[in-house]
């Protein structure tokens, strides 16, 4: 790897995990970072986020070999934009959206003559914020890289290697069949656990306040998950609108199947489904993505 400098823009959560998982595992790479919100700024200094916490973006770029834009998608090309003139040449410049080929046609927009290799890091918690990140979090957890079809081969090497040195898995594939792939796996259930939380508060009035108080693990789960990043989550939205209708719709006609059970009193097509999903849930803890423990290995706080 011929990484020596990375530059980390946005220091919450996956940005200050990134620059605490290099100075951990990649020690011999320097690391330098900025955010936009200067109590950010501060925060990740006290905590050592990054090597050095510049006062603008363009300080915190000069003489990278790697920058990492960890900004919400839908602030992307005006954070490329914003660096442009202080990039070396032959800079990769990175991100860690959750959607990939909006990102792309941004970044080459504001960046036509840079080495452009979107990147997402299906990793993350409920919280944000520099106080939010840790080192570990990349580690057996998948890194997805979408280059290009004329992006270098050895930069592309170059940052799969960075990714695996974090502890992360990484695959390739193109930003279109990315988008899809985790409409399915991430944004729908995100919509979904929003979607529900939102419904319950609707009926808190009604309920006279059973729905928190009564709680059950199942909508602990989706409010764990309606608790992310409303911002990030509405670029999300927003930018992969295509993959996520597309899903949404299938989602729909399957839940309508359901209703249709239910509604017949169809055990039987209730019991198929419910087995089917249960083994999907196995193989994702066989494959170390989840925890079997209860309630998933998680302590509430």
């Amino acid at each position: 790897m011929t990484i020596e400098r990375v530059a980390i823009i946005g220091l919450g959560l996956i940005g200050g995990s990134i620059g605490l998982a290099t100075g951990e595992m990649l020690g011999e790479v320097e690391t330098t970072g900025w955010d936009a919100d200067s109590e950010v700024r501060r925060r990740a200094g006290e905590r050592g986020l990054v090597g050095k916490v510049c006062d603008t973006a363009g300080e915190a770029v000069i003489d990278a070999d790697l920058v990492i834009l960890c900004v919400p998608v839908g602030a992307m090309e005006e954070a490329a934009s914003g660096i442009a003139a202080s990039l070396k040449p032959g800079v990769i410049v990175s991100d860690v959206g959750s959607s990939k080929g909006s990102v792309a046609k941004a970044l080459a927009r504001a960046l036509p003559d840079a080495t452009i290799i979107p990147a997402h890091p299906v990793a993350g918690t409920e919280r944000s914020g520099p106080d939010a990140g840790f080192a570990e979090l990349f580690r057996h957890r998948w890194c997805i890289l979408t280059p290009g079809a004329d992006a270098p081969e050895a930069a592309v090497a170059d940052l799969s290697a960075f990714w695996e040195g974090l502890g992360a898995k990484v695959e390739i594939m193109d930003a279109e069949h990315h988008d899809l792939v985790l409409a399915v796996t991430s944004h729908i259930p995100h919509l979904i656990a929003y979607t529900i939380v939102g419904t319950a508060s609707d009926l808190e009035d009604v309920t006279r306040g059973e729905v928190i108080k009564y709680s059950a693990g199942g909508f602990r789960d989706f409010t764990r998950i309606a608790a992310s990043n409303p911002v990030m989550w509405r670029d999300v939205f927003l930018t992969n609108r295509d993959a996520v209708l597309e899903v949404l719709g299938r989602f729909n006609e399957d839940l309508t199947a359901l209703q249709r059970a239910i509604r017949n009193g169809d055990g039987d097509t209730l019991h198929d489904l419910f087995e089917r999903t249960r083994t999907i849930r196995r193989s994702i803890i066989e494959e170390g993505q989840d925890d079997a423990r209860p309630d998933f290995g998680r302590k509430d706080h």
